[in-house]
């Protein structure tokens, strides 16, 4: 037997020689997929001989690629291994043999994210649209959303100037009118951008059956790694290539599928056997990674998912301490007891570059960083901005100052967000003013309030209001006056707006800030003093990233492992998040802290901390810790049972709001009846899902009843 079967175990090398037909391998946490993977790549090409230009390997990114290419590359040190890649790169290989077939030649060109901002910038000019009328990334948005339903492709091929004419002429909303000059545009340079790879794939082989059995015929074995997060496009690429020698290999774990919101469905390796009859299951169940208490939490938190394949890790490793759970007072005694955690293991002898601190949402990093900082412990903050310099955090930093000092950098940050209609040009004559007159740029638009040039702007709103302020901050709670500010300005009901969701949880995580704030600086506070404060974290200098502690989400941490990790944040409107409200998107959640838990080699750490949350509700421990269980942790400090009895009381509301939106589409169209309003029939729920809309016979509009309405269901 070859050196690399030699190194697998009996499920792994069960996997990896099972080469024909349908086959699906459920590779647990930690369990050796990837070794699994390209045993099996070298398998086909030393044992059974097959080339390597008959077999595709699809990862989900660059980097899992080029990782099983330097595997294989140990054993097969010659020879192309260019069908090891991504979904998107497959694509660009497959069109660039075949895109003549819609009439696109071979050097089409492939727009990144910055060249189509840039050609959207170009359409906006010549079509004369401001940012009052439409942002570029909302266009970006649109026509991603629009492109998703892939009918657009035939659209993008034909396009010409008599088309475009047409098109725009027809077209109901600005946006549209931006989206198919856009097309044009990119027709005209043969541009595709980072959709259009998977859709125009799609569409040439569903279109064109001898490029379709070309590709059938070339790729006679197939292997998806991550299939759990296959979303409907790349399925049916999968489906498609595969039809022919019916050999299709996917690797995946169902119970680390954590992205839904961008399409991953879980249901495809769930059903895979019931969509291919004869199919065959693998599970590779033996962990690698972690000690057996860390498994233990594990397998315990996700056995209460219900879409899944029951499937129970088994360690390899000696025993260890379990996972240790720490209940605090507050964030910032929270983020204390994480440091001093990691100072103690420092101490003997651990590197700080072998811990993890990992969250739901990336306001929860705040207090995390404050500690880390005062405590002088390296950081390195994963896929995300360090807390005092995210945009929207600066940007009311930047009012505050604009309140106490009116520094030019704080005023250039802040007259304009949200927008007031200063934009180039009249920033451009406040500029020269300052200049000639020597005095700040914030003195010279009050100067020139009464200017044809700045009358014709809202700058005289944002002088009123700073002013306002100006005359009473030193007689405000800081708490207080950052509210006001906020709302002010409309900078808050400008995020609302938009939804954007995340920068409002930052500035909600920014006034637990300033709170905690005022109430450790006593009768110092001030807001001079609270800016001096804040200075010390936005110009902080973290040089030293050799040996510094990792801080990411939980999303960012997928594929990655820690022999410590610390997962923070687990209360109940943080983790699980407010929005989890119908049990997928709680089954999601509790996939997420799954994936949290089995990113620990040695040793894991979990906490939460009392309060509030941000929508004025108590906070409680998760019902991730009890999914649990109790004698799968050790507890810093044993709950107190009236805090038990409410986080189960609190759990229990919501888990029956989730039963109840489970069974809306039984009770929508029901007949009922009422002891006053009569007969009806339920229409609809609530968003709150407390209850039914109903439309009564006897009444013109509906009526919204909750569960006490004393109904009937006839």
């Amino acid at each position: 037997m070859e050196s690399y079967l030699r190194e697998l175990n009996e499920a792994q090398l069960a996997a990896a020689t099972e080469t024909e037909g349908y086959i699906r391998v459920i590779a647990g946490a930690g369990s050796g997929k990837t070794k699994t993977l390209t045993s099996r790549y070298l398998y086909l090409v030393e044992e059974l001989g097959i080339s390597t230009a008959n077999i595709l390997c699809v990862t989900f990114t660059n980097k899992a690629a080029l990782e099983m290419k330097k595997r294989i590359r140990r054993q097969l040190p010659d020879g192309d291994l260019g069908m090891i890649t991504t979904f998107h790169g497959f694509c660009v290989r497959l069109l660039k043999e075949d895109c003549h077939v819609v009439q696109y030649p071979s050097t089409f060109i492939v727009l990144d994210e910055d060249d189509k901002a840039a050609m959207l910038r170009t359409v906006f000019e010549d079509l004369g649209i401001t940012s009052r009328d439409l942002t570029v990334q909302d266009a970006i948005d649109y026509i991603g959303w629009r492109k998703g339903g892939r009918g657009y492709v035939k659209t993008l091929i034909d396009m010409n100037v008599r088309h475009l004419e047409d098109l725009t002429a027809s077209a109901n909303t600005l946006k549209d009118k931006v989206m198919y000059r856009y097309f044009y545009e990119q027709r005209k340079c043969y541009g595709l951008d980072f959709d259009d790879l998977v859709y125009f794939t799609l569409y040439i082989l569903q279109q064109d059956e001898a490029t379709r059995r070309k590709w059938q015929e070339r790729l006679e074995y197939i292997m998806v790694d991550e299939f759990q997060d296959i979303d409907k496009d790349q399925y049916a690429l999968a489906e498609i290539l595969s039809g022919y020698h019916g050999n299709l290999f996917v690797v995946g774990d169902p119970d680390q599928t954590i992205y839904s919101w961008r399409g991953a469905d879980v249901k495809f390796i769930l059903e895979f056997e019931s969509r291919h009859p004869g199919a065959k299951t693998v599970f590779l169940n033996t962990n690698y990674r972690s000690v057996p208490q860390i498994l233990a939490a594990s397998n315990a938190l996700i056995a209460k998912n219900r879409d899944r394949l029951d499937k129970n890790l088994t360690a390899v490793r000696a025993d260890a301490p379990k996972p240790l759970y720490f209940h605090a007072r507050n964030n910032q005694l929270e983020a204390d007891w994480i440091t001093a955690q990691m100072r103690a293991m420092a101490e003997g002898g651990r590197s700080y570059s072998q811990m993890g601190v990992l969250y739901r949402a990336h306001y929860v990093s705040r207090a995390v960083e404050e500690s880390l900082i005062k405590n002088k412990i390296p950081y390195v903050l994963y896929s995300g901005v360090e807390f005092y310099k995210r945009k929207e955090i600066k940007d009311i930093i930047c009012y505050l100052r604009m309140i106490y000092a009116g520094d030019d950098v704080a005023f250039l940050r802040t007259v304009n967000e949200p927008r007031r209609g200063v934009g180039r040009t009249r920033l451009a004559a406040l500029k020269s003013y300052a200049e000639e007159y020597r005095c700040s740029l914030y003195d010279a638009l009050k100067e020139n309030l009464e200017t044809d040039l700045i009358k014709r702007s809202k700058a005289m709103e944002y002088v009123r209001m700073i002013e306002k302020y100006r005359a009473i901050y030193d007689q405000m709670e800081l708490t207080d006056l950052l509210a006001a500010v906020l709302s002010e300005s409309g900078y808050e009901q400008m995020l609302r707006s938009c939804g954007e969701e995340d920068r409002l949880d930052n500035l909600a995580e920014l006034k637990q800030a300033i709170f905690d704030f005022e109430r450790k600086a006593g009768e110092e506070v001030s807001l001079g003093n609270y800016l001096d404060h804040a200075a010390l974290f936005t110009n902080m200098d973290q040089t030293d990233r050799a040996s510094a502690v990792k801080l990411m989400t939980i999303h960012a941490a997928k594929g990655m492992e820690f022999p410590v990790v610390f997962l923070c944040g687990l209360s109940e409107g943080i983790f699980p998040g407010k929005r989890a409200d119908t049990r997928e998107k709680l089954e999601e959640e509790r996939r997420l802290a799954y994936v949290a838990f089995t990113r620990a080699k040695d040793r894991l750490f979990l906490s939460d901390a009392a309060g509030n949350n941000y929508d004025g509700t108590a906070r409680c421990p998760s019902r991730f810790l009890f999914n649990a269980e109790k004698e799968n942790l050790d507890y810093v400090v044993e709950l107190d049972p009236a805090l038990i009895d409410e986080a189960i009381n609190q759990i229990s509301r919501t888990e029956s709001m989730e039963k109840r939106a489970e069974k809306k589409p039984d009770c929508v169209g029901r007949r009922v009846r009422h002891s006053v309003f009569g007969s009806g029939t339920v229409i609809g729920v609530p968003r709150d899902r407390e209850g039914y809309i109903i439309q009564f016979d006897t009444v013109p509009t509906p009526r919204t009843l909750g569960l006490n309405g004393k109904l009937e269901f006839i």
